[in-house]
């Protein structure tokens, strides 16, 4: 991220003066814009306005949609109706997080009214491939869906990393059902707000339900709408783990959507009850819910074997007579390789949160099989009990709620910058700690067991236990950061809501001066202010990127409230071929409501490890094809994941 100008600097650290009935803050210094700089992007997020539900609307808004793709027999449970929060929508349709587009790149479709009553009295219009205004039904109703889904799990709304941009005037994602042509491909774009879905003419000879040479649109697989809608909420989350510093930051991107998209299977019932069903109740083997993009890759030439684009299992592992300790069952999982292209990296780590579930679900299971076998635990052939299918179906629906919530969350409690598995591991970890601290059914366990059975380790603990893989405090005790204590923030109603835009710049300013000092400042990864001062040419200021208050619910029915802020720090280092190239430090900051420090989950912007990490991958084919040279120095590519996505 370029530097701000100072003088622009100063004026955006600056707090703007509390009312009279607030607790005022601690005065600020008139050398703040030295010290640090509030993002812009803080205050912009005040820009999204979130539809507030009003007395007499309707909670849902019922939509039908393909589960999976149009090739899926309705046998299988093809079409689903969902229930979409609701919120008045202008035709397209355009609400207050998402506006589709239905411009084709040659003439504009009829756009869809929703709130059309005939249109409403039947669920939407019925799934065809047929009808472009299906495409924009479909695309708007699983993206809020999914969105829905993290709004839950963060106990908050979220915002886009472009919201309130004035270069686009835009704080909608935009979806483009028909955006490219002949492509097959479909990416989120940050630089024009949207996502674009291809769509192109099926091979000559093409597996599965699919019409040789038809066309086959990208934006009615649900699986690739779930997950590009899920790279843009990451975006939105860390908008800095798009810049690639090392092999996982991609290949985390790419695996935190591929989850999303699988465990959305399980809550369309009619799939999850056939899937059930035909596995006998190991999921492991219901490709159902485990494989990805089915039509997209049958349709392609070439594909003989009619394999989805990608599964949440290890194809050679032994499915339900592996056991999670079996050493001779370790060498066909898939194991984590930095050298591997970022989708196949991210696979490992998709199939080890995969398998971690399937260990709690076969945990939580074994009492119905008991009970359904007479204690023996041994079914009997033929077809499962309807009431089996039934228990199963439900503990495996709400079981992948808990880890698809469980996995949103971790993402406060990754590092801002420079993310890696392992420290994924320690972020699932502590976030589950944080809400439910008992944890009966062992998912810490489970999750442990299967990163290691994966190769997945973290850096920097001494062993694998639980405790061990906690974040911490800071070593020193600090105090109570004045004017971040929940008494003083100033929320605009629901404190899920972004603060005001004035609001949010107090905050940062806040935040920024109690970071900076020069006793301080190492504590979450910065570099003094005074000794930054000394070395001007290589180190920018701190970027207070983000403050978000947080609230959430534990099983027991306890609320938790956090305040969690991402602040960053750049310096340029030197590669071998005479270039330069930024190194991303910083911390997440974790806060409870008195303003205490609960966690500083920090990166050193001056560590020589990570240094030396980072050019060894800016060096590698795989830095290489994700990083452009600019004018003597190296930048991350603007369009990582169209890149990537036309790689697969």
């Amino acid at each position: 991220m370029a530097e701000n100008k100072p003088d622009a600097t100063a004026a955006v650290a600056q707090s703007q003066e509390p009312s009279a009935s607030v607790t005022p803050p601690s005065a600020p210094s008139p050398s703040d814009g030295d010290l640090f700089y509030v993002s812009p992007t803080l205050a912009d997020a005040a820009s999204s306005r979130h539809y507030e539900r009003r007395p007499n609307d309707p909670v849902y808004r019922r939509l039908k949609i393909f589960t999976l793709d149009p090739t899926i027999s309705r046998l299988d449970g093809a079409i689903a109706t969902l229930q979409v929060p609701y919120e008045r929508l202008a035709p397209g349709p355009c609400g207050s997080v998402f506006e589709v587009d239905n411009d084709d790149g040659f003439q504009r479709n009829q756009r869809i009214d929703l709130d059309d009553p005939l249109i409403i009295m039947n669920d939407g219009i019925d799934p065809t491939p047929s009808d472009p205004r299906f495409h924009q039904q479909m695309v708007y109703a699983v993206a809020s869906s999914v969105y829905a889904v993290f709004r839950t799990a963060l106990g908050r709304h979220v915002t886009w990393s472009f919201a309130g941009d004035a270069s686009r005037q835009r704080s909608r994602l935009l979806l483009r059902p028909h955006a490219l042509k002949d492509e097959k491909n479909a990416f989120y774009d940050k630089s024009s707000s949207s996502i674009q879905f291809g769509y192109f003419r099926a091979g000559k000879q093409v597996v599965g339900r699919t019409l040789p040479r038809s066309w086959v649109f990208s934006c009615l697989s649900h699986d690739v709408v779930a997950h590009e809608v899920t790279h843009a909420l990451l975006d939105g989350l860390r908008a800095n783990f798009t810049i690639p510093t090392n092999p996982d930051v991609a290949a985390f991107h790419e695996a935190f959507a591929d989850l999303t998209a699988v465990f959305q299977h399980f809550s369309y019932t009619e799939v999850l009850r056939t899937a059930i069903a035909k596995s006998r109740g190991h999921v492991r083997t219901a490709p159902l819910l485990t494989d990805l993009a089915w039509q997209f890759s049958q349709a392609q030439e070439g594909n003989r074997y009619g394999g989805a684009l990608r599964s949440a299992v290890d194809e050679l592992k032994a499915t339900t007579a592996a056991s999670p300790g079996d050493p001779e069952q370790r060498a066909q999982r898939r194991q984590y390789r930095a050298d591997l292209e970022p989708h196949a990296l991210g696979s490992v780590l998709v199939a080890a949160v995969f398998e971690a579930f399937t260990t709690v679900f076969d945990r939580k299971v074994r009492r119905y099989i008991q009970l359904a076998t007479a204690g023996s635990g041994l079914l009997p052939d033929g077809d499962l009990p309807p009431y089996l299918v039934e228990m199963l179906a439900e503990a495996a629906s709400h079981l992948a709620s808990q880890f698809m919530s469980l996995c949103i969350r971790a993402v406060d409690y990754c590092p801002p910058v420079d993310l890696t598995f392992g420290e994924y591991l320690r972020a699932l970890i502590t976030s589950d700690y944080a809400l439910v601290p008992d944890d009966p059914w062992r998912y810490r366990e489970a999750i442990i067991d299967a990163f290691r059975l994966h190769g997945i380790y973290p850096a920097d603990v001494p062993n694998l236990s639980e405790d061990a893989l906690l974040w911490r405090a800071p070593e020193e005790t600090l105090p109570e950061c004045p004017g971040l204590d929940f008494a003083t923030l100033r929320f605009r109603g629901d404190p899920s809501l972004p603060a005001s835009g004035s609001e949010l710049q107090r905050q940062g300013g806040e935040l920024g001066r109690f970071i900076t000092s020069d006793n301080r400042a190492r504590l979450f990864g910065l570099v003094p202010p005074t000794a930054a001062a000394q070395d001007r040419k290589g180190v920018s200021r701190p970027c207070i990127h983000s403050i978000r208050s947080t609230r959430r619910i534990g099983p027991q029915g306890q609320i938790v409230f956090d305040l969690v802020a991402e602040v960053t720090q750049q310096r340029q280092i030197r590669l071998s071929n005479g270039r330069t190239a930024p190194l991303y430090g910083g911390a997440t900051i974790i806060m409870d409501p008195e303003g205490r420090v609960r966690y500083s989950i920090a990166k050193g912007v001056q560590s020589a490890a990570r240094e030396k990490q980072q050019r060894q991958y800016l060096a590698s084919p795989a830095g290489k094809r994700l990083w452009l040279q600019q004018n003597g120095r190296m930048a991350p590519d603007p369009h990582m994941f169209r890149f990537l996505h036309a790689d697969e």
